[in-house]
This record gives structure tokens, C-alpha cells and sequence, in this order.
């Protein structure tokens, strides 16, 4: 146990506090905009937290062996960064430049400063990523670190807190402290539970934590509270904190229509009465480093290749969602940092195939998507870890905004979604992912694979995981054929010509599923009708190639037909026809480009049945082909 605090150490926090809440004002008035009462609420839990608690090198704020701080309540950043400042990583003067544009001080935290994580602002996210920070630390570093979250009682109406709750509660997460700042008002009314301690304190214990009720505006209670959740064992801390909104701020505490807002008029008179309050006028002396303990491991987690090469027989009939299992388990072997996590769906999806390698690596977030995602972002945060993340693609709707997220994040996770569009068949379209491509193709900077083939998969995969950015790998449920050599070369943003000759009349693009219906088509034309047709794998829906797409489409009479088995916003066939329309105006050449995508609501069947209904089987597509010749 930490000796008691001294007299003199907590009149310091408090000052400190009172400091931080001067900083806030400051930068907010200098904005014109911003949030002061809900950073003065947390000022002397930031004060404790920085000044007191937390163990971290000031010269190096992401080292891997720092505590931990995650700031889900984001729109509180004028107190994190003037915690930063006064400890001295930068001058208290850039403080003033709060929200400018050519100032990395944003109105809620992104990664773009070397002290933040993960961009937070969107509410409720914040502890999952603290979940999946501390699971590293705990599990796979092994090391002393610990992980704190500062989370607004508005936001934990939230579903996604509690999902992280239960999740580091099941997990045993010792490391973690869930800090909620509990000051009663939201932004436009009082919370639901305003300072009910009692409810929110027997809600928190039955979700397996160590609820522990404090005085938020007490220093005492509050190291005393911290100290006794670095002692605590097999269970996470949830720390409630009762607070009042604009603490310190005569006329304006506690005081409901005061949200999101600079103090105005009444600025210089809170600040004067700030200052009056502050006994310690001189330089703060801090010494984060002070106890801590340098201890997690050195990490390599770049040029990621599978353990051995694809090795399929011609005559094999594989899921690419199986090929996605046996290519998790083969760059599992060769880096022990390479980790899966699912939601209760690895016998579908296959990313059990890594529990034959190490069961360790493998997390189970059970049906509980929106925490899943923030878990995997908080795995690869400080570059700990490669995460992939899998569920049924539909699934990953639910978690969009965490997805989004994720990006200005600067995520490096990969999300593998199975069980995408009809061909699933009988489950019925509540399980079918038809707007999957639309999702991630909007994430910026996101990489979409759609692989056709379980070599393919494999080298997907791979790529996956030594690309930047949010990747997203799209499985087919039904077995396909081989038809790729075991040793072909991919590249991300170059499509695959499959089948090509000097006469074909029209490009057909696809992938996935309808690749191999685009195939069957191909082989029954020249058969029955005598026409050539030029083949294309996509393999990336994004990014793609508008030069590669233009010249084989101009090679086939300027004719092409997209097919997908997706809706047709967003999918493969608007990323065809947005490359075209590209290149054609750039070289004043058009293209006749006809889509081929499910339209509507579809139906539990048999998936050769819903390929028909919805026309993108093999024989939608000679039908196709047949008429745009006839049109010339």
C-alpha cells in the first residue's frame, strides 16, 4: 500500500485542480467555443490522475510500458490538454490555440497529438478501448501498466459502457479503472440517475466490478480510491465520482444550460475567483516516472507473412471464409502477436483456427459487436498487437459509428465479415450482408478485399495485415472452386484478369460468389453463342484501379457489366463506374456499363434459388452480355 498523502501534497492537487479548470477557461474563451463546465466537474480527477497516480515517461507519452489514459467524455479536451501542459510535455501557452485549424488542440482528442490514443468525442466507446488496452497489458505483455478511462455519467446511458463492463469483469481485468464523472447534468437536461450514488454504485457491482463511491472534489478520497483499485485483483475498479458541473464557478455550478458554451462575461470573474483559491503560486515539480516499472516487452509487428503457402488441390471446393481460418492460423505461427477476436461466431467465421496455434490468442467478446470493435481498437493501440476482428459482415453495421471511430483513431485493425449476401440462403436476410462494401468503403483510408478463391483469401489476408489503416476482408459462406495457381502474386488496388482473348465483346467485373457465376457464364457463351467475354476478379473494392479498368473495358468494345451480390449503393459496381466515368472523361471516351446487384429486400431460400430471384447467377449475366451487344 502507497503511504498516505500529506497535507501538503493534497493542498498541491487541489491547486493543481483549480489550475486546470483556469486552463480551460482560458482555451475555451480564446475558442470562442468548447465545454468548461464539464472539464471543471473532472479537475480533481485529472489532477490526481497526472500529479499523483498515473506512472509515465514525460519524454515519451505513448511508451509502452505508460500507464494508460483514455478520455471517452472527449468533449472535456481542454482539461486533458491543459493536463499535459502543466505537466510540462508542452507551453501552457498553446493552450490559447484550442480549435484553430492549424492547431492539432481539436475540440475532442485524436491521435494527431503524440499523448492520445484514440480519438474519442463519439460517447460510450471510451472503456471498451481501455478494455482491450488493459486485455494486452494483462495477457500478452504481461507488464505493470495500467489502464485509466474517464467516462461522463450522460454517456453511460450507453449499451456499449456495459458491454465493457461485463467484458472486463469476465476478464479479470485488475489493471483497469473506469472513472465515472457523475456531475447530474447531461447536455440539454439532468442525467436519468442524476446523484443517485446508490443506484449507479449497486449497477457497477452487479456488472462485476469493485464499485468504489467517492467525492470527486475530494483529493483524499480520491488517492485513497485509486490505491485501493492497484490492490485489487481479479476484477476491474469502477471509480464514482459525485461531482457538480462548473465547480468552482460562482453563479454557474451546478447549474443546468450551461453545456458546450465559453463562460462569456462572466469569465474574468470565475478566473479571479480560481486564483483567489490557489495557496501554491510557484512552478509545479512532477515526476511521473517516480515507481515506474519499464517492463513491457519489445514488440515486432512488421513485414506479417504466412507460415507456409496456400496449398490447395484443383479439384478443391473451399470456403473463403475457412481459407480466412487456415490464413489467421498460418501468420499466427510466424508472429505470436497476431490475435482474433469474434463475437460468438469463430465456428462460422473460422477465426478458431488460431486456438490450434495458442488458445491464448484468441479473445471471446461473445454477441456484443460494438465492444468487440473498441476491444480490437484498443488491442493494436502503441502498436501492441495485429487484431483481426470477425463476425457475420452484417453484424458490423451495429458497430459502425465505432468502426468510424476507429479511423480517426488511426486504427490498424482488420475486420473479417462472413456470411455476406444471398448466398447465404435460408437464414434469410436478417444474416445477409448486403451493405457491407458501403460501410467500409466510406471509412477513409479503409482497404476493402473481396477475395474470390481461398488462395486468394490467404494472400488477402496477409496483406491485411501489413497494410495501415482499417481493413476489411468480405467471406463467403458457400464452398467454391480453386482458381488461382498456389503461387500467384497479388496487389492490392490490381484486379485479376481470369479469362481473356483477342475477341471478347464485354467485361464483366466481379468477385466473391459472382465470380464464379461470372465464369459458368463465360464458359455457356462461348459454348451456346459463340461470343468471348473478358473476365475480371476485382479482388480490392477499394482501392481500384481506374487505369486497369478503363483499358480493359476499352480492350472489350468500351461494354461492361458489374455483378455483386450487394445492394447496389455503394458496392463494387458504383466503385466501377466512379473509376470509368474517371478515366473516360479524362480521355473523352464513355463507357456502356450495366449493374448487376440485388435490388430489394430478399428472402430465406436456397442460395442458387436467390442468385436467380435476384438476377446475379450465371444465366442473369448472359442475358446481360447478350444485350448490351445487341445495342450496338
Amino acid at each position: 500500500m502507497k503511504k498516505p498523502v500529506d497535507e501538503a501534497e493534497i493542498s498541491l492537487l487541489q491547486d493543481i485542480a483549480n489550475r486546470l479548470r483556469i486552463d480551460s477557461i482560458k482555451a475555451t474563451e480564446a475558442s470562442k467555443s468548447g465545454h468548461p463546465t464539464s472539464c471543471a466537474s473532472a479537475a480533481e480527477i485529472m489532477s490526481t490522475l497526472f500529479f499523483h497516480t498515473m506512472r509515465y515517461k514525460l519524454s515519451a507519452p505513448r511508451d509502452p510500458s505508460n500507464d494508460r489514459f483514455i478520455l471517452s467524455k472527449g468533449h472535456a479536451a481542454p482539461i486533458l490538454y491543459a493536463a499535459w501542459a502543466e505537466v510540462g510535455l508542452f507551453p501552457v501557452s498553446d493552450l490559447l490555440n484550442l480549435r484553430k485549424i492549424d492547431s492539432d488542440l481539436e475540440g475532442h482528442p485524436t491521435p494527431r497529438l503524440n499523448f492520445i490514443d484514440v480519438g474519442t468525442g463519439s460517447l460510450g466507446q471510451g472503456l471498451s478501448v481501455a478494455c482491450g488496452m488493459a486485455y494486452v497489458g494483462k495477457y500478452y505483455d504481461k507488464a505493470s501498466y495500467r489502464v485509466y478511462c474517464l467516462i461522463g455519467d450522460g454517456e453511460s446511458a450507453e449499451g456499449s459502457v456495459w458491454e465493457a463492463l461485463h467484458f472486463a469483469s469476465y476478464y479479470k481485468l485488475d489493471n483497469l479503472v473506469a472513472i465515472f464523472d457523475i456531475n447530474r447534468l447531461g447536455q440539454s437536461e439532468p442525467t436519468s440517475l442524476k446523484h443517485d450514488m446508490d443506484t449507479y454504485r449497486k449497477r457497477v457491482d452487479a456488472f462485476g466490478s469493485n464499485a468504489i463511491v467517492v467525492d470527486g472534489h475530494n483529493i483524499e478520497e480520491l488517492c485513497k480510491a485509486f490505491d485501493e483499485a492497484a490492490n485489487t485483483k481479479n476484477k476491474p475498479t469502477a471509480l464514482l465520482c459525485k461531482t457538480l458541473k462548473g465547480k468552482n464557478f460562482p453563479g454557474i455550478q451546478d447549474m443546468n444550460d450551461w453545456h458546450g458554451k465559453p463562460l462569456g462575461v462572466k469569465s474574468q470573474t470565475v478566473i479571479e475567483h480560481l486564483e483567489s483559491l490557489i495557496k501554491n503560486k510557484g512552478k509545479i515539480q512532477v515526476h511521473p516516472e517516480k515507481g515506474l516499472v519499464d517492463d513491457a516487452p519489445p514488440v515486432n509487428i512488421s513485414n506479417i507473412k504466412l507460415d507456409s503457402p496456400p496449398d490447395y488441390k484443383p479439384e478443391d471446393l473451399v470456403a473463403t471464409r475457412f481459407a480466412y481460418g487456415t490464413a489467421l492460423a498460418k501468420l499466427a505461427k510466424n508472429n505470436s502477436r497476431v490475435i482474433a477476436l469474434d463475437g460468438d461466431t469463430k465456428n462460422s467465421t473460422f477465426s478458431q483456427e488460431i486456438k490450434r496455434v495458442d488458445p491464448s490468442r484468441y479473445i471471446e467478446c461473445f454477441i456484443a459487436e460494438q465492444n468487440l470493435v473498441g476491444v480490437a481498437i484498443g488491442a493494436t493501440c502503441r502498436d501492441r498487437t495485429v487484431a483481426f476482428a470477425s463476425t457475420f459482415a452484417a453484424f458490423f453495421t451495429r458497430a459502425f459509428d465505432q468502426i468510424r471511430m476507429g479511423a480517426i483513431s488511426q486504427t490498424n485493425v482488420n475486420f473479417v465479415g462472413s456470411h455476406c449476401g444471398v448466398s447465404i440462403g435460408e437464414d434469410g436476410p436478417s444474416q445477409m450482408a448486403l451493405e457491407d462494401l458501403a460501410l467500409f468503403r466510406s471509412i477513409p483510408g479503409s482497404t476493402v478485399f473481396y477475395p474470390s478463391d481461398a488462395v486468394s483469401t490467404e494472400r488477402a489476408i496477409e496483406l491485411a495485415a501489413n497494410t495501415k489503416g482499417v481493413c476489411f476482408v468480405r467471406t463467403s459462406r458457400p464452398n467454391t472452386p480453386i482458381i488461382y495457381k498456389l503461387n500467384e502474386n497479388f496487389q492490392i488496388g490490381k484486379g485479376k484478369i481470369v479469362r481473356s482473348s483477342d475477341a471478347d465483346s464485354v467485361l464483366v467485373i466481379a468477385a466473391g460468389v459472382t465470380l464464379h457465376e461470372a465464369l459458368t457464364a463465360h464458359k455457356e457463351l462461348m459454348r451456346d453463342n459463340g461470343i468471348n467475354i473478358r473476365v475480371m476478379d476485382i479482388f480490392t473494392v477499394k482501392p481500384i484501379d481506374p487505369q486497369q479498368i478503363f483499358e480493359e473495358g476499352r480492350a472489350c468494345g468500351s461494354k461492361i457489366i458489374t455483378v455483386e451480390d450487394h445492394y447496389p449503393q455503394g458496392g463494387l459496381g458504383e466503385a466501377v463506374f466512379s473509376a470509368s466515368i474517371q478515366l473516360g472523361s479524362l480521355y473523352h471516351g464513355t463507357m456502356n456499363i450495366k449493374k448487376l446487384c440485388v435490388t430489394g429486400v430478399p428472402r430465406s431460400g436456397p442460395p442458387q434459388v436467390l442468385l436467380k430471384m435476384f438476377g446475379i447467377d450465371a444465366a442473369a449475366i448472359k442475358r446481360a452480355v447478350i444485350e448490351l451487344i445487341k445495342k450496338e
